[in-house]
Order: C-alpha cells, then structure tokens, then sequence
C-alpha cells in the first residue's frame, strides 16, 4: 500500500512537470480564447479586493472578451467560482502554475478514487493514463475553469462514498476511520462551489448521486436521511452565493450575466435559444453530443480513434461495484445536461465533458487489468498479460510519438495570438511613451487587439491601455480626447515595431 501511493505520487509530480511544459510551451503561458481572457481579467479584479471595476468611456472601444458592463459596472459573464482560485495565484505569483497544480492534485485523486473502489493497481493504471491523456495535458496547462471543477467533483465524489459507501471501511492511508461530520461537510462544500463555478457542469455531476440520496431518504434509516439532507443543505447554502454574485454584478441576483453578452446564451429549446434561426432543439443537442464524443475518442488518450478500446471490459468488471458505477454515471449524466446547451466546443477537447473524466480513466484501467488476468497466472494464461502489455505500450507509445505532437501543433497559437505579440511594449523604448493609450487597428483577427490585453488592467490606470479603433461608434480623435493625460499611440500589427504618433 505505502508503495503504491509513493507510485502515485511520483506520477501526480509528472502530471504537475507535464501540465507547466505545456502552459509555457504550447500556451506561452497567455490566455488564448476569449473564456480565458474573461477569467484572466476577473482574477485581477478579484485580487484587487473587488467584485467589478468601473465601466470605461466607450466600452466598445476598450472591448475585453466576455466581459460585460451593467450599471456602470463591468465584469465578467461568468461565476466567481474559479477566478477566485486564480486570483490566488496572481496573488501569490503563479499564475501559470495554477492549473499545472491543479492538473496534479487531480491525478492523486483519480487514484485514491480507484483505490478505494477497486484496488491499488486500478487507481496507479488509471493515473497513468491520467497523465497520458492529451485531453488532461491540454485542459491542465490552459488558463480554463475545468480542472478547478473537475477537482470539485473528484473530492466531492470521494466525501459521497466515504458517508455512505465506504464509511465501514478504514482509510488505507491513516488506519483511522474517517467521521462523518468532515465527509459531510466536504461533500456539501465541494458540491457548493462546484454551482458557483460551473453551474450546468455541478447538476451533471450531482445528478447520479441525487438520485442515490432519494433512494437513501426512501429506503435508509435515520442517520443515513440526516447526512443526506445536511449534504444537500450545506450544497444549497453555498450554491445560493451564486445569486448573490448575480445581484452584485448585475443589480437584479436573476439577471444572467450571459445574456448581457449574448442575449441567446441560454439553456434549454426554443426560439431565441443559440444561434441557428429556430432555436435549439433535442436533434441539434444531440447532434452536438455526437461531434463532442467523436472528438473526445480522439483526445482522450490519443490512440488513433480508438480510446474507448477498453471501455467495454472495465464496465463488465465493475459491474457488480455500485461505487464504480455512481462514479461512471457523472460522465454519462454530463452528456445528457449538455444537450440542453446549444454550444459545442471542442478547442481543447470537449470539455465539457471533462468533469467526468475520472470515469473513464478508471473504467479503461478496470478493463486492462479484467484483460490482462492475474500476475500470479501460469502456463497459457501468463500470456495474456504480455498481450494486454504489448498492445497499451503500442498505443500509449504513438500517442506520446505521434498524436500529442500533432494535437499540440493545432493549438499553438490558436487565434495567432503568441507571447510575442506583447514584446514591442516591454522595451526601454516604449516605457518612455508611457503613460500612454495604444489605439489599435486590427489587420486580420479580433486577437491582434485582445491578445495585448496582458499589459492592461482593468481600471485602465496601467502604463499602456488599449483601444480597439473602429469597435465602438467614436473615432480615434475621440478616443484619444478622452484620455488627455495619456500619449496617444496608433499602432498596426503589421508593423508590430513602429510606434505611429499618428493614423498612418
């Protein structure tokens, strides 16, 4: 036991190197999509000691991805969940390090998961294929909310079990029996915060184990109703925090942040809901859950197509393991919530599926050790463990050779944006213009403008602010007679050395 968690360590301690090689490497360690450059800019507001910041003069012109203006104030679209985390690391430094920890924490997890459900050996293969996983690499070294939520779900799950599964049992590591009072209250912490961070994503993950907490209330006696019911009451309480911030940020706490972006960005059917002229619809949900599956077989872990090989095999082994199955149920239960959404991303895998993950990690490992038989088999038998060996270290060996350095090339600079982009304003010679406001006009893509946002902060009181020419209804003369105490710089991305005083 004492060997296998060292194991596991080691493995978790690789996550963490593999996720950052990939924050700096791939990333550049920039925020990239327009999610990321919202959550970048909620952190500093929230590492500031507040909720939002002033709305600028002409907040088209100083435009920031998702992030939305009511009542003169501006914030981001999305819950405070996740940006709180990642205000600590701004605080503390490392920001690029968040997720990469996270990413980490998240591999130990999966193989305490394993282990308390199946064995040691199921947990330590499921963080193996953990770490392997292009979906884990590319989720973990980006600047997204997902491993901060899929962490929630890990821990929350874990509380669940130890309350009522696997109470009787004493904790592998300790020798001591867990109580239920710090199972409780971590359920229901973890499961709280998982609504403030991702709403749709926390109903999917509590979706198996609501229906096991009514079958408890029906059925269990009373100690098992209290601790379901304290459960679902510290969720609640948590949760409500989430009206709270929409009230803060919006004035009215039903007012969904989304729709001040777009008013179409909502959940469920019907006219008015996403993007295509009849709203969306059951088949168009569906249609998107197929495209995300078909990519997620891709990106899971990278084995030419066919990453639900051992799928099949882990679901028959576990199948008499209700633990194993709640566990499985969380991925099945988010591709049913996401239907009602009308969005289909897949940039970085479809995540968001990715809170599920764990599932599938430890039903492949189940399926390769149910495969590959006992290591104590003799004779005939011993060679299905050298096949089932063979054909794992053949796949996990093209995905590390083949498919990850493909799968990393479609993502670097994605949307052009690159850490280059911010070289011109961090020289000598450009800190002497400063204060200044940088007037750009984009030449190709809307990231020439949103990928200097790095080099701004939110109040605008930073040495370079930016302004997006021709985004809002005021001209350039305008925007530059708005900020009277600042050089005013044209500036062109073609031309990313020169400095025009001037529109050329």
């Amino acid at each position: 036991m004492r060997k296998a968690e060292w194991i596991a360590l080691l493995i978790s301690l690789a996550g963490v190197v593999a996720a950052y090689l990939v924050a700096i490497r791939v990333y550049e360690a920039v925020p990239h999509v327009e999610d990321e450059m919202a959550y970048v800019w909620q952190a500093k507001v929230l590492a500031h000691g507040q909720m939002t910041a002033p709305t600028p003069p002409e907040p088209q012109s100083m435009y920031v991805p998702f992030v939305v203006d009511a009542n003169g104030h501006r914030s981001a679209k999305y819950p405070p969940g996740w940006t709180m985390v990642l205000a600590l690391g701004i605080l503390l430094g490392i920001r690029t390090w968040v997720n990469p920890l996270l990413g980490g924490l998240m591999v130990w997890l999966t193989f305490r998961l394993g282990q308390k459900i199946c064995n040691s050996a199921t947990g330590l293969l499921a963080a193996l294929l953990t770490v392997t996983s292009p979906f884990f690499l590319m989720i973990s070294g980006s600047l997204d909310s997902n491993s901060w939520s899929l962490i929630l779900s890990i821990i929350f799950i874990l509380a669940w079990l130890d309350t009522f599964l696997l109470g009787a049992r004493q904790d592998p590591t300790s020798k001591k029996f867990i109580p239920s009072w710090l199972t409780i209250s971590v359920a229901g912490l973890s499961l709280g915060l998982l609504v403030i961070t991702r709403p749709l994503t926390a109903l999917g993950v509590s979706l198996p184990f609501f229906l096991h907490g009514m079958v408890l209330l029906w059925r269990g006696n009373g100690g098992g109703r209290r601790h379901v019911l304290a459960i679902g009451a510290i969720a609640l309480l948590v949760g409500s925090l989430f009206l709270v911030w929409q009230y803060a940020v919006t004035g009215n706490p039903f007012t969904d942040p989304y729709t001040l972006w777009w008013s179409f960005d909502r959940i469920g059917f019907g006219p008015g809901i996403g993007l295509e002229p009849g709203g969306h619809t059951l088949q168009l949900g569906i249609h998107n859950a197929r495209l995300m599956l078909t990519d997620l077989n891709k990106d899971l872990f990278g084995w030419a197509g066919y990453s639900w090989i051992f799928l099949p095999f882990g679901v028959w082994a576990l199948r008499k393991n209700r633990a194993a199955w709640l566990s499985m149920a969380v991925f099945v239960c988010l591709v049913i919530c996401y239907v009602f959404y009308w969005a289909s991303v897949t940039r970085y895998g479809p995540r968001y599926y990715y809170e599920g993950l764990y599932g599938l990690t430890l039903a492949s490992a189940a399926g390769i050790l149910w495969l590959a038989g006992s290591l104590k088999a003799q004779g005939w038998y011993k060679l299905r463990i050298f096949l089932v060996g063979a054909i794992l270290a053949g796949l996990v060996s093209y995905n590390l050779a083949a498919f990850l350095p493909a799968r990393f090339g479609q993502i670097y600079g994605l949307y052009d944006v690159h850490h280059a982009q911010l070289s011109p304003f961090l020289t000598a010679q450009a800190r002497a213009k400063t204060p200044a406001l940088v007037i750009v006009h984009t030449q190709k893509i809307w990231t020439e403008y949103a990928g200097l946002l790095e080099l701004e902060d939110p109040w605008l009181t930073s040495p370079f602010i930016f302004a997006w020419s021709n985004n809002g209804s005021i001209s350039d003369a305008g925007l530059a007679a708005l900020y009277p105490n600042r050089q005013i710089i044209y500036y062109y991305p073609d031309e990313p050395d020169k400095f025009y005083s001037a529109p050329r």
